[in-house]
């Protein structure tokens, strides 16, 4: 795949406007209220695992409406005092999978927490555990048009909800240093990243890979593949529906939640990505913090001939030096 998308010089001016809804931090502070009203109890059990080095946990706590998600928690065995914690959010179609996946940054000595992502975990991995109760309407297959008729029921105001309960349920773990999480994922997870670096303003770091869910109008009439696609394919059918569907995408667009970060980042970006095109990663990346009221620190790891896999353990390494400057 050639590039495709802007060179990079203008990719790196690429601020466009956007759709930003004129409640959409009412309607965000509105959600995480309520979902924090909801409560729930946050409860770990031990689980035996054949890493003499790493303790495992499985967690469950309360998401969105208070429903119960799944989660992992690995830490190094054996460390006393409160250690720096990572929440990570999978990318799409997977879920929390097996523990023993999760052990480079509990090594690292860090404890990293892996949320679940509900309805998901049965396209790639080794599954998730975490349903979604919730209904929806006429929906194309995949999870990118489920409830979007409305930001009240679309899928990720419950996704993103449970996000920022993670930091909420990790901040209350013992052994956890509270004042220390950061925050990551690639693909899905990125985009998850992104809206809890702009919903949960004291996290103390972001790490975003190939950051999904930025910028739909300019995704959706660029490629058609999956998960774009699916909207894309939805509008075929749902002629009229239009702008209807782009109002409610614009309550869960990156761009718009960038603008309201304010945690030091680490961002990654492909440009031969069809998945995740390029401008739209970088729309939210020349956005971020733009409204902390400081400036906030941001940095963009460029791989030219890499596809929507980036950087994959390259930028682990980038992110290990990252977060032991900030947590450590």
């Amino acid at each position: 795949m050639p590039h495709y998308d802007l060179p990079l010089a203008e990719l790196e001016a690429f601020r466009p406007d956007i759709r930003e809804p004129a409640d959409f931090d009412e309607f965000w502070e509105r959600t995480i209220a309520e979902a924090r009203t909801a409560g729930g109890e946050v409860v770990l059990e031990a689980v035996d695992n054949p890493l003499p080095h790493i303790d495992v946990f499985d967690v469950t706590f309360p998401g969105y409406g208070g429903q119960p998600v799944k989660g992992w928690l690995l830490r190094p065995a054996g460390v006393q005092g409160d250690l720096p914690a990572i929440v990570h959010y999978a990318g799409y179609g997977g879920g929390r999978s097996l523990a023993i996946e999760h052990t480079f940054w509990a090594t690292a000595g860090y404890a990293y927490f892996v949320m679940d992502t509900r309805g998901q975990g049965s396209a790639w991995g080794n599954g998730g555990a975490t349903a979604d109760p919730e209904g929806s309407g006429p929906s194309h297959p995949g999870f990118m048009t489920r409830g979007i008729e409305s930001p009240e029921t679309y899928y990720y105001r419950r996704v993103f909800t449970d996000g920022v309960r993670a930091v909420d349920a990790v901040r209350t773990m013992p052994g956890i240093d509270s004042s220390r999480v950061a925050i990551h994922g690639g693909s899905q997870g990125g985009a998850i990243t992104l809206a809890v670096s702009a919903l949960v303003p004291d996290v103390q770091a972001a790490c975003m890979d190939v950051a999904f869910l930025c910028h739909f109008e300019r995704a959706i009439a660029l490629t058609d593949d999956n998960p774009f696609g699916e909207i894309q394919k939805f509008l075929r059918t749902h002629r009229d529906r239009a702008e209807q569907v782009l109002t409610t995408l614009s309550y869960f667009d990156g761009v718009n939640f960038a603008k309201r970060a304010h945690a030091p980042s680490l961002w990654s970006v492909a440009l031969m990505d069809t998945i995740v095109p390029p401008s739209t990663t970088f729309a939210a990346f020349n956005w971020y913090g733009d409204r902390a009221g400081q400036g906030v620190g941001k940095a963009m790891e460029v791989y030219p001939y890499n596809g929507h896999e980036g950087g994959e353990w390259r930028q682990i390494e980038k992110q290990r030096a990252f977060l032991d400057g900030l947590l450590s």
